[in-house]
């Protein structure tokens, strides 16, 4: 009987695992060479250029109704020359007044406008691939897209890097018909396989803002996006020419400060500085940096610290996030084996030199994902020595989303950390891999070591986790254990020494007419760490629904249970110390958004109930004001009120920030960043004027002013103006 059963469950796995794996045709494109160029003016549908090709029509619903044809009509061209591609797409609506524009801001996001969207997989790897979007306001968005986006059911999503940017054009018109768009991608922004006569991955997303529709060309089941890249379709005829790019981008800069760390008086510094990026191959880039600045970049976001665990502050710089994923090994925020904000920037957040370094990425073949970095920032006395930075990745493709891969990540010293140069070093080693089965499981998992002086024995790490996923259900499973040495310096470890256990289950159903419902989403969660010795550190479980109307409006209904296991005393606020002891708690949770895609939307998290023996009342509320293209505002507020049977208990902490951007054009814009910390009496202002020539290229004016009350005067006020100026140069 036992050999029955197994043999009858292994036949079901089987038929579960590979059943939806067979072959569903997808649409094909045919590119047709341009004898006319366009004008990349938006005017498609008079523009000589477009008459006469082949359309990729046909559009199918994701939501709000899943397989049904697109209510709106939508037709895209793609034609080429020696040196571009170019794609013209007509996005009729017959009812062009309600167009939601949304502003003109660079990559700002297309999920709550009318929006189109292209993915093309130039390797026909199918995990892998380049995101070009826009808008009737003509923005340009563009993103990379690695390992399908890493789409593991959770709330963070890795592989997908919106802060790609690359050089292209692109211009919209609106009209009775409704809208349409123009774009030119040089082959050199583009990276793809050999061969003249390639075959591409290709997949167009429209979006129809005011009836919350989604559709695509290449159909997509609801539980994923664009960045499904296995769900592509293919683009034949391409004729492309030998890849010959040598671009350098040279830049000056000049600072005035006064205040912080700067003696009395106003002082004057510039820089000089320059990226070279140089194409080996078509689909092998190396990208070189010199004295490396990124004056440009938004200051980071304040983020409220009520635990004893490191907080997250994600990467920004855009020489570190060009190719990120590639890179990317570990679990998302929480266990990540190389972490780019280890270079350049002290653990207090303050900017170090980077002297300069060199980055080999890209593929060689259709499927060897390659990369190299090698980084060194100069030491600053009292802050940070000098150190090398060096990681090599190597990641092997295979067949239905699955792939094998190695990392290797040192620092090396300049000896000031040990007091011998010998012994001021770190290594990490790793094997990741994933194996798809079907279209809806992916088991993923990695096990990593680290080389620390003085620090032998336990250091390692590995994971573990499964996903299934189908549009009624995304589920998964994992365990992670970590080492009490496990220590990537160039990484980032949110705790240590501890062991995991994780699941979700997570349900999707559509009512049919019922109160004007469009998804109903009911979910339990869990998590649980405790340490090498057996103790219960943190648990979490979690029992929520989301309510989804059509028309956008969104409630989340849950209640959390909460345990957290104190081994020592920390301070949660100045003076406030949690002591040692054991805490379970309940706690209500409760989710309202309004629909985005109006001109004024409002979003609310709250969660009030027990806190480490006490009381807690939490909302984040967020204001959103876009009226139109031009500008847009935003507007958050945290809010905690905190009673715990301590000393000094009783404290309330308020962290604001309000974001605010004028586009003047699509390339020039200028943005404001306004953020306070009542805890700290922290108040920061971040202004920023950009006039772009391509990509991130161009003239920036930026003025920083932060008045911080904790600190002793004359450091806590500190003035800053910087003027740069940066232009792509080609070469070649």
């Amino acid at each position: 009987m036992n050999n029955v059963i197994s043999r009858t469950f292994v036949c079901a796995w089987l038929l579960f695992a590979f059943g939806s794996a067979l072959a569903i045709d997808k649409p094909v494109l045919d590119a047709t060479r341009l004898s006319t160029l366009p004008l990349i003016d938006g005017e498609v549908l008079g523009d000589d250029a477009w008459r006469g090709m082949n359309a990729a029509t046909g559009f199918v619903q994701t939501r709000p109704l899943q397989g049904e044809p697109s209510t709106q009509r939508t037709e895209v061209f793609i034609g080429f020359d020696d040196e571009a591609l170019y794609i013209g797409v007509v996005c009729h609506d017959d009812n062009p007044a309600g167009i939601v524009m949304g502003d003109a801001r660079r990559d700002s996001l297309l999920d709550d406008v009318d929006s189109f969207q292209v993915l093309v997989d130039a390797f026909l790897d199918r995990q892998n691939g380049f995101i070009f979007g826009t808008t009737p306001a003509s923005v340009e968005y563009d993103a990379q897209v690695t390992r399908e986006g890493s789409q593991s059911f959770g709330p963070t999503i890795t592989g997908f890097n919106l802060e790609w940017n690359t050089n292209w054009s692109v211009r919209s018109k609106t009209g009775d018909f409704g809208w349409s768009s123009e774009m030119r991608i040089p082959f050199k922004s583009l990276r793809y396989g050999g061969g003249k006569k390639p075959v591409w991955g290709l997949n167009f997303q429209r979006n129809i803002r005011r009836t919350n529709e989604v559709a695509y060309w290449s159909p997509i089941p609801v539980q994923f996006s664009l960045t499904r890249v296995s769900e592509a379709g293919t683009l034949r005829g391409l004729e492309l020419p030998v890849q010959r790019n040598l671009k350098i981008t040279p830049y000056a800069l000049g600072q005035f400060s006064r205040g912080g760390r700067q003696p009395s008086g106003t002082h004057f510094d510039e820089e000089f500085g320059a990226d070279l990026k140089f194409s080996l191959t078509s689909s092998l880039t190396l990208d070189a940096t010199y004295n490396t600045d990124f004056a440009q970049v938004e200051a980071d976001e304040l983020q409220v610290n009520l635990d004893r665990f490191s907080l997250f502050f994600p990467e920004k710089r855009p020489f570190f996030l060009e190719n990120a994923g590639q890179f990317t090994v570990g679990t998302p925020q929480e266990v990540e084996l190389f972490f780019t904000r280890r270079i350049g920037i002290s653990p207090a957040g303050r900017a170090l030199p980077i002297i300069g370094g060199a980055r080999l990425s890209g593929k060689i073949g259709d499927s060897t994902n390659v990369g190299a970095l090698q980084m060194r920032s100069d030491g600053v006395n009292g802050l940070a020595p000098e150190n090398d930075f060096s990681v090599i990745r190597v990641n092997q493709e295979l067949a239905n989303r699955s792939s094998i891969g190695i990392v290797y990540v040192a620092r090396e010293g300049d000896g000031t950390l040990t007091g011998n140069q010998d012994t001021d070093y770190n290594r990490t080693y790793a094997i990741d891999g994933r194996l798809g089965l079907g279209e809806s499981t992916l088991i993923e998992s990695y096990i990593a070591k680290t080389e620390t002086p003085n620090r032998r024995g336990r250091d390692m790490a590995w994971r573990l986790k499964a996903n299934y996923n189908t549009p009624t259900w995304s589920n998964s499973v994992g365990y992670t254990k970590v080492g009490e040495n496990f220590n990537p310096e160039v990484g980032f470890l949110r705790r240590r020494n501890y062991e995991k256990a994780e699941a979700v289950v997570f349900r999707r159903i559509r009512p049919e007419d019922w109160l004007g419902f469009y998804e109903l989403r009911p979910h339990v969660a869990f998590f649980r760490f405790w340490d090498d010795t057996g103790y219960w550190e943190s648990g979490f479980a979690h029992v929520d629904n989301h309510w989804e109307w059509k028309n956008g409006f969104e409630i989340h209904t849950g209640i959390n249970f909460t345990h957290e296991g104190v081994k020592k005393p920390f301070e949660i606020n100045r003076g406030t110390f949690v002591p040692v002891d054991e805490y379970d708690h309940k706690e209500a949770q409760l989710v309202l958004r309004t629909d985005e895609g109006k001109p004024l939307s409002l979003s609310i998290e709250s969660k009030i109930g027990g806190f480490f023996g006490g009381d807690r009342i939490n909302a984040s509320t967020g204001l959103l004001y876009r009226p139109g293209e031009k500008f847009s505002a935003e507007l958050n507020w945290i809010h905690n009120d905190i009673d715990l049977p301590v000393p000094n208990g009783e404290f309330t902490v308020n962290v604001a920030r309000l974001r605010m951007s004028y586009s003047f054009t699509p390339k020039m814009q200028l943005q404001m960043l306004l953020q306070s910390d009542d805890r700290t009496d922290f108040v920061a202002l971040n202004l920023r004027f950009a006039w772009l020539q391509s990509a991130n290229a161009g003239l920036y004016l930026v003025y920083n002013e932060i008045d911080d009350e904790s600190l002793r005067s004359p450091l806590k006020k500190q003035r800053e103006f910087v003027i740069k100026y940066s232009r792509i140069i080609d070469l070649l």
